[in-house]
């Protein structure tokens, strides 16, 4: 089956009480048993529902994995990876990474006794330097958010292999519309299903998919044990947003080159980050791993002045200013001040997550409207 058809099909069926196309949202906490332990597959919402499960097997379908796991947040996602790891274990991240999981994993997990190494990981090789036997896990994000680096999962899997290690990819930004980690070599896709998989800015939710079974167990014993599971009316929600994933995502690659080409040209502006450019570090690895290059753009302004960038956002019409992304609509963000402000500023602008820098969710929206409207609040 091929993807665009899976996003629609892929392991579903049509309900078995009355045939309904989309599966119903199944509003109950608990099921009817005929003796104790007799029942039709669920017993329990937090660790069974029926609307979930439909969802869960749509998104183990869309990322070629054979285990979907479904959370009330991407956060809540992440965690549950987390608490894979004891004790003295090590974890080795992309230092370009969501200002949440930073906070999570260097203010929760760090006072568990996890200990995080921040890599920049654009040259694989570089991943290698810091295993040791207390590693465990790799923690990559690619495309990174704010700054777009590409980072080579096929390399990546290869050490991971090497060690013996989980490779976990965040593919929140890509989505398997233009990226399958797990065909690479990832043992988990993250997403944050809030963004691209949702789709339309209205609901909260993670995601997890694996094609092991002795890991799928592991994560489901932890999703049902600490209890951060979605509910059913957000399951639908997003299990009807993965139905036009596939020409969502056409438009919004349409849109973020004609942005990111339009922004490239402008004289006010000193830098772009897409990797659909050919000068985009690593843009033959996003050719090779991708499909396109997706919606999201991240620019510096001439003279790098928080100002000029704070002036830009507030002027946007048609582009949003908000937190968030992925959704039907543009949205502008300031990483520095919003998204990434967990990190400490002088983390922050290693990384280039400078005070001038702006981070553009590229909409469905009609391109001239797009464009002219960076162009009034540019000047």
């Amino acid at each position: 089956m091929k993807f665009n058809t899976k996003t629609i099909h892929g392991g579903q069926e049509h309900d078995k009480a009355y045939g309904a196309v989309m599966p119903p949202i199944y509003q109950t906490s608990t099921y009817a048993q005929s003796t104790p332990g007799g029942h039709k597959g669920f017993e329990y919402s937090r660790s069974q529902n029926p609307t979930r499960s439909a969802l869960e097997n749509a998104l183990a379908s869309i990322e070629n994995g054979n285990f979907g796991l479904a959370f009330g947040s991407g956060l809540a996602a992440i965690d549950a990876v987390m608490k894979l790891l004891n004790p003295g274990d090590e974890v080795i991240s992309t230092n370009d990474l969501y200002g949440g999981s930073y906070r999570l994993f260097t203010s929760i997990f760090e006072r568990f006794g996890i200990k995080f190494h921040f890599v920049g990981m654009e040259n694989a090789a570089n991943i290698e330097n810091y295993v040791n036997d207390n590693t465990k896990l790799i923690w990559v994000e690619t495309p990174t958010n704010p700054m777009m680096n590409i980072i080579d999962i096929k390399a990546a899997a290869k050490i991971a292999k090497k060690h013996d290690l989980i490779l976990t990819v965040d593919n929140t930004f890509a989505t398997p519309y233009l990226q399958q980690p797990l065909d690479l070599g990832a043992d988990i896709v993250m997403h944050s299903a809030t963004k691209y998989l949702g789709g339309h800015s209205d609901v909260v939710m993670g995601a997890l998919v694996v094609k092991d079974k002795d890991l799928a167990d592991k994560l489901y014993f932890i999703q049902n044990a600490s209890g951060a599971v979605c509910g059913p009316q957000d399951s639908f929600l997003v299990l009807r947003g993965i139905k036009t994933l596939h020409i969502r995502m056409q438009r919004h690659c349409e849109n973020g080159r004609a942005v990111a080409e339009y922004l490239n040209n402008h004289p006010k502006i000193e830098n772009v980050y897409w990797p659909g450019f050919e000068s985009h570090p690593n843009h033959d690895i996003a050719k090779s791993q991708m499909n396109d290059f997706g919606g999201m753009v991240s620019f510096t302004t001439k003279g790098n002045s928080y100002e000029d960038a704070i002036k830009i956002v507030e002027n946007l019409k048609v582009f949003t200013l908000a937190e968030s992304l992925g959704g039907v609509e543009s949205l502008a963000g300031h990483p520095a001040s919003m998204t990434h402000a967990s990190i400490p500023k002088e983390e922050r602008e290693k990384t280039g997550v400078v005070d001038s820098l702006i981070r553009l969710s590229v909409g469905i929206e009609d391109e001239a409207d797009l464009l002219e409207d960076l162009k009034q609040a540019i000047g």
